[in-house]
């Protein structure tokens, strides 16, 4: 997948799934893929644990438990703390039945009991019969709210699977495009040589987290890149841990392409041309492969200019400045040499 030819144009590619849109996260996955961080616990309603959560915000029952279930969402976590729990003891025993078991009925994901509280027994009871996963942790409210969000924000967010080498070059996530056998991987080798990280090549996993773009490589071909002639490389092998990255926050996009007898190349870097990916627009720099050019210098040195660049210094538009100065400025008529008299002097006698 590459950009389109036209400039200041950016290519769209697909994404797979959209937060909501997606399968979202069952229950059980959260229990037991972040049982580390979260540390919940099963109390009751395990026939629920195929219920799904597609929301990464979660929402405190507050007015539901006085029987106003309208605001109830499915497919967000209700959270369960202190205040709720000292609520719900003041009721008497039937009234707290009665309010939860319309709230079980209201097509809940799960509860989550925080500080590890110990749930009312008809809390229990009514979870058990609507089948809502009842869950516990010990955490404190706040922290587990930030956890778990970081834990769904990660699972829910939008992937995209593009044909393209990720790398790390001066901390700056610089993913390359271009046509297969064009030399990606031979150029992120060099690059991987000279110190820089190696990501992901021949596809690269990138998801949307809130603002940013994150790419990584898929479980199967991490460390691994292939080159023509030689096969299959196990890059942390072949130079160590520090050449390889998990993970990298993607800043620039260099579509590497054919050059081309006569067409017209940006040569004073005044196109401000942009990728679009899921979204976003990245910076993007068009680069000719022609037999001689050394493409991996050139894509250290676009990292170089990109990073001055996002600290606000523009050496392109800098020089164009100063030549308009130079140019606009009065021009001084040159001065004709001046031509001194001399004084006659007299001879003595």
């Amino acid at each position: 997948m590459t950009a389109r030819k036209k400039r200041g144009k950016a290519s769209r590619p697909r994404a797979v799934a959209s937060p909501g849109e997606g399968p979202g996260v069952a229950v059980a996955e959260m229990v037991e893929e972040a049982a580390e961080d979260l540390q919940l616990e099963i109390v009751a309603g395990r026939g629920g644990l195929e219920n799904r959560v597609y929301i990464v915000r979660v929402q405190r029952p507050g007015l539901a438990l006085t029987g106003y279930t309208d605001y109830i969402r499915y497919g967000r976590v209700q959270i369960v703390g202190s205040s709720e729990i000292g609520y719900l003891r003041e009721l008497t025993p039937r009234r707290r039945s009665t309010i939860l078991a319309k709230l079980c009925q209201c097509h809940i994901s799960c509860f989550v009991l925080t500080r590890g509280l110990a749930p009312p027994r008809e809390l229990i009871s009514a979870a058990e019969s609507a089948g809502v996963p009842l869950l516990t942790t010990p955490l404190e409210s706040t922290k587990f709210i930030k956890l778990f969000s970081t834990f769904l924000e990660e699972r829910l967010a939008t992937r995209l699977h593009l044909h393209s080498v990720l790398l790390d070059v001066f901390g700056l996530g610089t993913l390359m495009l271009g046509d297969s056998g064009i030399g990606k991987s031979e150029c992120a080798l060099e690059l991987i040589d000279r110190g820089h990280r190696l990501v992901a090549d021949d596809v690269v996993e990138i998801k949307k987290m809130a603002d940013t773009l994150l790419g990584a490589s898929p479980d199967l071909t991490r460390y691994h890149m292939e080159l023509r002639g030689i096969g299959v490389l196990n890059i942390r092998d072949l130079y160590g841990i520090s050449s390889i990255s998990l993970s990298k926050r993607i800043g620039l996009v260099i579509q590497l392409e054919r050059w081309e007898e006569g067409k017209e190349y940006d040569r004073l870097g005044l196109r401000d041309e942009t990728y679009l990916i899921l979204g976003i627009d990245l910076p993007l720099v068009r680069m000719p492969v022609a037999p001689g050019r050394n493409i991996a210098l050139l894509v250290e040195v676009a990292a170089r200019n990109q990073l001055l660049r996002e600290g606000g210094y523009d050496a392109a538009r800098r020089f164009v400045e100063r030549v308009d100065s130079i140019v606009g400025s009065p021009s001084r008529a040159p001065r004709s040499p001046s031509r001194k008299r001399r004084t006659p002097t007299r001879r003595r006698a």
